[in-house]
């Protein structure tokens, strides 16, 4: 039986990540349990906090830990002492433990480790930080051992961390297997990224619109469709010790380990280096020099030779101010013909070009369409998903899981998500045949107004231009301009 002069006490229990030999939460719980009752200490269950699986290293990252001293920190707090198996489930960093048992202290809270008994006085106080230096220095050496073991297995292309959406692990240690349905959204995605112009953010708003969904089963955001352009699981390497744990922020790209992995690649070599050029190039730093095409004429890149098809870069000379496009093929000798025309003989025949278009609202366009059926493909896959749960639905009711009422409600939400799904499928096909000729002029007019304002800069221009022209091809012989315009 307890005295009047019991103290109350708070349990706090915590299962460390790592491998090392400790009790479980049970058997720490009882062994709490039966020093407090020895020791005349009251225990009640809303003070016993319990951790599975966190890491003792940052106090911060631990919510029972948190919450147990929030309560200690309180004028009147509801426990007098903190009982602990060892001082390693406390804290593994000596400078947090001396913070928080100070502050305990303050408050009247001791903090007791059961299995480490200390006398009072200075000499009980050193041999306390020298067991919180030894724990912190084995969770240290335990942390370099299993950071040297992980870099081992990742030079070897071995995957370690749970697979972005595209791929699943069947078991602990397997390969990624490729997820069909979730394949098909990558492929979407970098296809439309590479072929189609998409940004990241148009790419979210399309994957919402079709209700997919990320792993987390999250809407997509532009972050977690850059996440999936730069991942290079998807050309079958793996990609580790890119972020630091703790912050989560990327480290120094000279850090990773890139290697090629023993999973199956859902996308081409190919079309990722092609996404990653497009990546670097619209997302590189300002300090970081632009491709010469970019930055060099709001036309560089879209002028072509009639003779030789290459582009015609464009370069000044000490005869004129305004800069000349020279055929790039004739500059290396490998075009016999010389093609070069001034800006100042091109520039209005292209704003001539665009002017026409916009006053007659008329325009020769090639309609551009990629991976058509990638868009039906999922919106296939979410129709089967439909017919399935359909199934499901009507056997619920037939096996008496469901009644009439439910089975009724059930039926009505599916019949809706059907009917918005073969919307959007019939939709998809019918724009194969749509005249797109308005837009095309509205986009057409918009494009206009970016390349005669005089405050847009040139790679704006540029990419305005690319938007609705794929080429211009200049015959100097003929005296000839041709504009490719197209649609996609």
């Amino acid at each position: 039986m307890q005295t009047a002069s019991a103290r109350i006490a708070a349990l706090y229990i915590r299962v460390s990540t790592d491998k090392q030999e400790e009790l479980s939460p049970d058997a720490q719980k009882r062994l709490l349990l039966d020093y407090a009752e020895k020791n005349n200490m009251i225990v009640s269950e809303q003070y016993i906090f319990i951790e599975n699986g966190i890491s003792g290293k940052k106090a911060d990252k631990r919510p029972q830990f948190q919450k147990m001293i929030g309560l200690a920190k309180q004028k009147d707090h509801p426990f007098h002492v903190i009982l602990v198996w060892k001082y390693s489930r406390f804290a593994r960093n000596q400078e947090e433990s001396i913070v928080y048992k100070s502050l305990l202290k303050k408050n009247g809270v001791d903090v007791i480790s059961i299995s480490e008994p200390l006398v009072d006085g200075p000499f009980g106080s050193l041999i306390e930080r020298i067991i919180e230096w030894m724990d912190e220095y084995y969770s240290i050496r335990l942390s370099g051992e299993v950071y040297r073991g992980m870099t081992e297995k990742a030079l070897r292309g071995g995957y370690q961390a749970s697979p972005p959406i595209g791929y699943r692990i069947e078991h602990h240690g397997a390969i990624p297997v490729i997820v069909s349905e979730e394949a098909e959204i990558v492929k979407t995605i970098f296809n439309k990224y590479v072929y189609e112009g998409l940004t990241s953010f148009q790419l979210a708003k399309y994957l919402n619109a079709l209700n997919l969904k990320t792993k987390q089963g999250k809407k997509f955001e532009r972050r977690s469709v850059e996440y999936i352009i730069q991942n290079p699981i998807y050309k079958g390497y793996i990609r580790w010790n890119r972020v630091h744990n703790d912050s989560r922020t990327v480290k120094d790209e000279s850090e990773w380990i890139i290697e090629k992995g023993e999973q199956e690649p859902i996308i081409s070599e190919e079309l990722f280096e092609k996404a990653q050029e497009r990546f670097n190039r619209e997302y590189a730093p300002l300090s970081k020099s632009r491709p010469v095409t970019e930055y060099k004429h709001w036309l560089s890149g879209l002028i072509k030779c009639v003779h030789c098809g290459r582009t015609m870069t464009s370069s000044t000379t000490t005869r004129s101010k305004y800069r000349q496009f020279i055929c790039n093929g004739y500059n290396k000798g490998k075009c016999p013909i010389s093609n070069s025309v001034s800006e100042n003989i091109l520039i209005p025949y292209i704003m001539k070009s665009l002017e026409e278009i916009i006053a007659s609202e008329q325009v020769e366009y090639e309609i551009i369409k990629h991976e058509y059926k990638s868009d039906t493909t999922l919106l296939e896959q979410q129709l089967n998903k439909i017919l399935s749960k359909e199934k499901r639905v009507k056997n619920a009711y037939v096996n008496g899981i469901d009644t009439l009422e439910e089975y009724k409600r059930n039926k009505e939400m599916l019949l809706k998500e059907k009917e918005d799904v073969m919307k959007q499928i019939n939709q998809l096909k019918n724009d194969i045949d749509k005249d797109h000729t308005s837009e095309m002029v509205q986009r057409i007019k918009e494009v206009y107004q970016i390349i005669t304002d005089d405050k847009i800069d040139n790679i704006t221009k540029n990419k305005a231009m690319k938007s609705i022209i794929e080429k211009i091809v200049y015959n100097k012989r003929e005296g000839i301009i041709d504009f490719y315009y197209y649609y996609s």
